[in-house]
Order: structure tokens, then sequence, then C-alpha cells
């Protein structure tokens, strides 16, 4: 496991400070488990980004009916 040295602000660490009272959290959980918050939301966030523009794209959306059509082709036997 790295060890990351981070000069904070003020703001940042009266946030921190009401974090990890908040929670009980050490301050490197707090750290960690914001990270991993952080990383999530993106990560989710470009997720539904993606889906959105599949469900938008003229092109994905034939292809999605060619797969269903043939599907239903499939189990109709």
């Amino acid at each position: 496991m790295a060890t990351i040295t981070v000069r904070t602000d003020a703001e940042v660490d009266r946030a921190l400070k009401a974090l990890t009272e908040a929670t009980g959290q050490t301050t490197a959980d707090a750290i960690r488990a914001t990270i991993l918050d952080a990383y999530r939301n993106q990560y989710y966030a470009r997720m539904r980004a993606d889906a959105e523009a599949a469900v938008n794209d003229p092109e994905d959306r034939a292809g999605t009916r060619r797969v269903i059509q043939e599907m239903d082709g499939i189990s109709a036997r």
C-alpha cells in the first residue's frame, strides 16, 4: 500500500474533522473511503453516459432489434 502526503487547506481540515467525528472513522479510513466514493461516482457516471449514448444511437438500436428478432426466431422453433 502506498503512502501519500497531502497538503490541506482550512476548508478541507474542517470537512475532514467533521467527517471523522460523524463516522468514527480514522483520518486514513475517511480519506480512503472518500477516494473510493469519488472513483465509483465517476465510473457510474461514465457508465450512464455510455448507456445513454447507446440508447440514442440509431445503429445500436437497429442492431439490438435485429438480435431480438433473431432470438425470437430461435425460441419459436
